[in-house]
C-alpha cells in the first residue's frame, strides 16, 4: 500500500500540520481522528488495514488528518468562545488547505467525510455544513451536540453558547435550515451513521436521524448490539460502510 507523509505550516492555524495519505487512487476519504488521536491513529488502530483491500485496489484513498481536540473542544484553558473559534479555524484549514491538496493529488469526484467518536462529530459538522463538497458521510459512535452532557461526557462549552456553536452543531442548525440549495445538496449526500445499543450517544443518534427525516434527507442509521464505541467495532464498521 502506498503511504505518503505530508507536513506544512498552516497560515490559518499558525502551526505545522501533518497528515498521512494511504493509497494511490479512488474515492478520497477525509478521516478525522478521535478526541486523543493524532493523524496516525487510524493506522495504529488497524482501521487502515481493515480498508486495505479497497485501498490497494484503487477504490479508496485515505487522508488521515490531525484532530486538534486539545486546542479546541478539550482545551479547558481557553474560554469556550475561543474553543469554538479555534474549531472554526480548523475547519478553514480543511476547506482551504486539505481539500485543495486532495483535489490536486487525486482527481476522483467523490470525497467522503469519515470519523469515529469526536471525529464523527467533526466529519458530520463539516459535511452537513458544506454538503456540496462531499458525496458521502460516514460517522461512527458520534455525539452531534457537544453542549450535551451524557454520562462521563461533559458539556464541552461549560454552559456557554453563541452563534458559532449553533452553526457548527448539527442537531442545532438542522432544524432551522431553510436554504433550498443547501437542502438539495444534503438530500444528495449518502449518509451512514452507526451506534451501539449500549453506547452513551444512542439517543443523540436517534435525534439526528429524526432531524434528517424531518428535512427529507435520506440516510442510514445502523444500530449495533452492545457497546460499539471501541476500535474493534470501528474496524468492522469501516470494512462494511466506507
Amino acid at each position: 500500500m502506498k503511504r505518503d507523509y505530508r507536513r506544512w505550516y498552516s497560515p490559518r492555524l499558525h502551526r505545522d500540520m501533518e497528515l498521512l495519505i494511504f493509497g494511490h487512487a479512488g474515492a478520497k476519504v477525509l478521516m478525522f481522528p478521535t478526541r486523543d488521536g493524532r493523524f496516525w491513529e487510524y493506522e495504529t488502530l488497524n482501521i487502515v488495514a481493515s480498508l486495505a483491500v479497497k485501498v490497494e485496489a484503487g477504490q479508496l484513498q485515505l487522508y488521515c488528518i490531525e484532530g486538534l481536540a486539545r486546542e479546541t473542544f478539550y482545551d479547558v484553558g481557553r474560554h469556550p468562545a475561543d474553543r469554538i473559534r479555534r474549531h472554526a479555524a480548523y475547519e478553514e484549514y480543511i476547506l482551504n488547505e486539505v481539500l485543495p491538496l486532495m483535489a490536486s493529488t487525486n482527481p476522483h469526484d467523490c470525497t467522503i467525510a469519515m470519523g469515529c467518536s469526536l471525529g464523527a462529530f467533526q466529519a458530520a459538522s463539516i459535511a452537513l455544513r458544506h454538503p456540496h463538497l462531499f458525496r458521502k458521510l460516514v460517522a461512527f459512535s458520534g455525539r452531534y451536540d457537544l453542549s450535551m452532557k451524557v454520562e462521563c461526557f461533559d458539556d464541552l462549552f461549560d454552559g456557554y453558547y453563541d452563534d458559532e456553536i449553533y452553526f457548527h452543531t448539527p442537531t442545532h442548525f438542522l432544524p432551522g435550515l431553510q436554504c433550498g440549495w443547501r437542502l438539495d445538496k444534503l438530500r444528495r449526500l449518502d449518509i451512514v451513521l452507526t451506534i451501539g445499543t449500549e453506547d452513551p450517544f444512542l439517543d443523540n443518534n436517534h435525534h439526528l436521524s429524526h432531524l434528517l427525516d424531518q428535512k427529507h434527507v435520506s440516510h442510514q442509521l445502523h444500530v449495533w448490539d452492545g457497546r460499539a464505541h471501541r476500535a474493534g467495532a470501528w474496524r468492522r464498521m469501516a470494512a462494511l460502510y466506507v
